[in-house]
């Protein structure tokens, strides 16, 4: 409502200083009328930034892993369905976007060094690619490197943030916008494998966790950022206080939001707690650990990231360990309050849980698949998908059906519910550790070598 109303502002201001027409205007309409045209704005404005058929940033549009289409592909495969392959410089594990008729991800150079944001049609030919810089460092051979986090967009620029610390506004046609280095603003980076975290965009926003360390939790100071998404401006910037030590200190998951009728609130995930923060200025809600086995483990490093839907939030740790349901609220520690809502082991590692019609979906490293009820966090079902190991992405829920994209390259899709029914299952022969994406009736799969289009040609 704010950007909407400092809009008519604008419109109202530019009409009297070049026309004088703005008195004469506000003579004839009546504040009702006036109300009227602003509520037909919001609505224009609520439609442009989240269309239904667009993949706007990681996990989708409502930072869920839920696509709202139905006629999606299900079956597909390398002599199936294809519409194109567009080859790549070079692997990353970040998810691509999808914009109107525009993809953007992000990825190295040929030489391995320079990091680039890439623009390619729907057609599946290459727009433009930006260099953002250099110093592309690789992390645990193919584990990982610094073009891991994904690109956001809003339809009309696209933010791009690079494991170096360079975060950078670009419009569509590849011109910057701005660009900084986080390292020079807020200090180094100390970090085992690399800042992966992808940050969010909400509204005129940009949010972003740094909780990283030296092992000193008394030298290390995690912060949690609030940007201006027009101009790369600091609107707020608060610490985010732990007593973790060790590699808990590293934290490579991403923040998301969680929202409902009645409240909204960022979330960041990492140094052995789930923290609750205010959109308005970041100060701390409340937090919930429990994350943590009986015996402290200082290798507890979380990767992956939380997920929120509308009454839950489900908040995984690492390494085989917890997984904690929380029922948002609450203030202080809420750990040992009726707010934690059950507990479940064994966690996903890497890939991020989905909350899809009162079930739970966990796809673990070693590809099995774990559905539990939301509710009460029983468990439906357990069952090995495929024997790729060291799985990545996370799930994707379209149409009725969860689509899952093992390390191997194999790609499964499940029926959605209580019982376990395979749909389909390919073979792209490529390893992959991005995640699935959906959008305008195709699917699109990032694999080390190339970007695969499933669907209509």
């Amino acid at each position: 409502m704010r950007s909407a109303e400092f809009g008519m502002r604008n419109r109202d201001a530019d009409l009297q200083k070049n026309t004088g027409f703005c008195s004469e205007v506000n003579c004839i309409m009546s504040f009702a009328v006036r109300r009227i045209c602003l509520g037909l704005l919001v609505a224009a404005c609520t439609m442009t930034a989240a269309r239904g058929d667009d993949w706007p940033q990681w996990r989708g549009a409502r930072h869920d892993g839920i696509c709202r289409e139905t006629k999606v592909p299900v079956k597909f495969g390398k002599d199936e369905n294809l519409a194109w392959r567009l080859p790549l410089p070079k692997r990353a594990g970040s998810t691509p976007i999808v914009w109107g008729d525009r993809i953007f991800l992000t990825s190295p150079a040929e030489d391995d060094d320079t990091l680039l944001l890439i623009c390619a049609s729907t057609k599946g030919d290459i727009r433009w690619k930006k260099e953002m810089g250099k110093g592309n460092r690789n992390s645990r051979g193919t584990e990982g490197n610094s073009a891991s986090p994904s690109p956001s967009t809003d339809g009309n620029h696209v933010w791009a943030f690079q494991g170096t610390g360079v975060l950078g506004c670009y419009d569509f046609d590849g011109n910057e916008a701005w660009k900084f280095d986080l390292q020079d603003r807020y200090g180094k980076f100390d970090i085992a494998f690399g800042m992966t975290s992808t940050p969010v965009l909400d509204g005129d926003r940009l949010y972003l966790q740094l909780i990283h360390g030296d092992g000193n939790a008394k030298t290390r100071e995690a912060l949690v950022i609030c940007l201006d998404k027009s101009t790369g401006k600091e609107i707020w910037k608060q610490p985010r206080p732990s007593e973790a030590y060790g590699e808990n200190e590293h934290s490579y998951a991403s923040p998301t939001l969680y929202r409902d009728d009645n409240q909204a609130f960022l979330l960041t995930h990492g140094a052995d707690f789930i923290i609750a923060h205010s959109l308005d200025d970041g100060h701390e809600l409340w937090r919930c650990g429990g994350l943590q086995p009986d015996r402290y483990d200082p290798t507890l490093r979380l990767v992956s990231s939380p997920v929120s839907v509308p009454g839950l939030i489900i908040a995984p740790s690492a390494k085989g360990g917890r997984l904690v349901a929380i029922r948002p609220g609450g203030q202080g520690n809420i750990t040992d309050t009726d707010y934690l809502k059950w507990r479940f082991a064994p966690t996903p590692d890497v890939a991020s849980p989905l909350v899809v019609d009162g079930l739970v979906y966990l796809f673990r490293e070693n590809s099995i698949l774990i559905c539990l009820d939301a509710e009460t966090g029983e468990k439906q079902y357990e069952q090995r998908v495929t024997s790729s190991e060291n799985n990545r992405a996370s799930p994707l829920y379209a149409d009725g059906n969860i689509y899952l994209a093992a390390r191997n390259g194999t790609i499964t899709v499940v029926k959605a519910g209580r019982k376990y029914e395979q749909v389909w299952q390919t073979s792209l022969d490529d390893s992959l550790t991005s995640s699935p994406v959906i959008a305008d009736g195709r699917l699109y799969l990032r694999t080390n070598g190339a970007l695969w289009a499933f669907g209509a040609k």
